[in-house]
């Protein structure tokens, strides 16, 4: 019996989605053992992969509506969960194969099992909605596009690749295959913290707390005994002036790397996390602390600012941080510790993977205003702050 047009166009869409998918199910997942440091083949592609099923799988007109209308309502729309409310069709064909993907961008990052979904879909820019929502056949592209990139590849419903200007913004409707940037970010420092302690640099014990009838009137005054509190360093506004993303990245994900000397002695590692610092030549004012300098033995502190561009292995972070401090003793002076994290850190890693945006040397208890960065790319404005305990 001949098939209806419609019976058609639907039988092709689940065999253009069946395709994609199982060249999705095909990436290979990251082998055991040491993880490499940066794997943009293996994040990368995992994106690209899932780029190109979701693509095949908007041919079927229903649940192209359904993408459109989760993709019109929110920001972005999370990939998981969007396929598994899906019970048939194109979609609950994705689904097992968004679930892997899931899992494998995971591992590859060297996130912990329990991470949750990390997928995500996303409109290019709000130019793009009047267009979408006009019924306009939108392309799909990965995110995970390495920095200076002067084209980017999106895919049509029927497998056709499309080559776009990474400069220029376009006309036509763009979803982006993304990962959950401030989630993963965010369980990628706690991996960070735990590897770095299993490695041999712990987070030591502060030293025991100053205390103050109220807050002292700066680092250097001499407090009377009775509240106790600590000093530390707060910033107060941060600028890049470049983040070098081009339009499909979407927003930075930042976070800081502060080192120095513990009082045991041994080079200590503490994260900062910097979800709203989200675009270049903006502007944020987040009165975030930086430094607690109870945890350190000298006056003295660096700062490294990193991005994650997507295919950051913390674990691998880890082993290269402590590899390269581990080395580094307390010879009763303070000793910069910018240049042995940078050096730790392959060249290859300052192209689409934790990005290096900028470092500030020799931070102290006193220092207050605006530092500009040693790669003139970031400026902190910052200033002492005293916090009392209740």
């Amino acid at each position: 019996m001949s098939r209806t047009p419609r019976a058609h166009r639907r039988a092709l869409a689940l065999a253009l989605c069946a395709a994609a998918v199982a060249t999705l199910q095909g990436v290979a997942s990251p082998t055991a053992g040491a993880a490499p440091i940066s794997a943009p083949s293996t994040v990368g592609a995992i994106e690209d992969s899932t780029a190109r099923a979701f693509a095949a799988s908007l041919s079927e007109g229903s649940w192209r509506t359904q993408v459109r209308t989760a993709a019109l309502a929110s920001d972005e729309v999370d990939l998981r969960a969007l396929t598994s409310r899906t019970r048939t069709g194109a979609g609950s064909a994705l689904e097992p194969a968004i679930a892997t993907a899931d899992r494998r961008i995971a591992e590859a990052k060297g996130l912990a099992s329990d991470t949750g979904s990390l997928l995500r879909l996303r409109l290019a820019s709000p130019s793009m909605r009047a267009e979408l929502a006009s019924g306009t056949a939108p392309l799909v592209a990965a995110s995970a596009t390495e920095d200076g990139a002067e084209t980017i590849t999106a895919y049509d419903s029927r497998g056709r690749a499309h080559t776009l200007d990474a400069d220029r913004v376009p006309d036509r409707p763009v979803y982006v295959v993304d990962i959950d940037g401030a989630r993963a970010t965010e369980a990628g420092l706690r991996t960070l913290d735990k590897e770095l302690t299993a490695r041999g640099i712990p987070a030591p014990a502060p030293a025991p707390t100053r205390t103050s009838e109220k807050s002292p009137a700066s680092p250097l005054s001499s407090p009377t005994p009775l509240s106790a509190g600590f000093w530390t360093t707060k910033i107060d506004s941060v600028r890049l002036s470049n983040d070098e993303e081009p339009w499909v990245s979407g927003d930075a994900e930042v976070f800081s790397i502060v080192s120095g000397f513990g009082f045991d002695g041994k080079v200590r590692v503490d994260t900062v996390d910097m979800p709203y610092l989200d675009n270049d030549g903006t502007t944020y004012y987040p009165n975030q602390i930086l430094v607690n300098w109870s945890s350190y033995k000298y006056n003295l502190a660096d700062v490294v600012m990193m991005e994650d561009d997507g295919d950051t292995n913390y674990q691998a972070l880890a082993k290269a941080l402590a590899d390269a401090l581990l080395t580094i003793t307390d010879l009763g002076a303070y000793i910069p510790l910018v240049n042995a994290i940078l050096d730790a850190i392959p060249t290859s890693w300052y192209t689409n993977d934790p990005d290096y945006v900028d470092s500030w040397y020799t931070l102290s208890q006193t220092s207050s205003g605006p530092l500009n960065g040693a790669r003139a790319n970031g400026t902190l404005t910052v200033s002492p702050y005293y916090v009392t305990q209740f």
